[in-house]
């Protein structure tokens, strides 16, 4: 999906997948669970699975991980 399929300035919902996501309902962007920026989809990179959510960056990623106690050797 491109800016020009008619998806407005609206938030997308988005089903995240392993590898890949899959929109149910088109819009021109997400927003970062860890930092609130908007993420044009065309340029979604990093989600989470198991939480459902968009990160803006690796590092947004990697704070929502720590977060939610998933790294590797961490303890809650």
């Amino acid at each position: 999906m491109n800016r020009f399929e008619g998806s407005g300035d609206r938030q997308a919902k988005i089903r995240y997948l392993d590898g890949d996501f899959q929109i149910v309902l088109p819009g021109s962007h997400v927003i970062c669970a860890v930092t609130g920026a908007v993420i044009p989809v065309d340029e979604l990179r990093y989600w989470s699975v198991a939480r459902q959510e968009a990160y803006a960056d690796a590092a947004a990623s990697y704070e929502a991980e720590k977060r939610a106690g998933a790294l590797p050797g961490q303890t809650s």
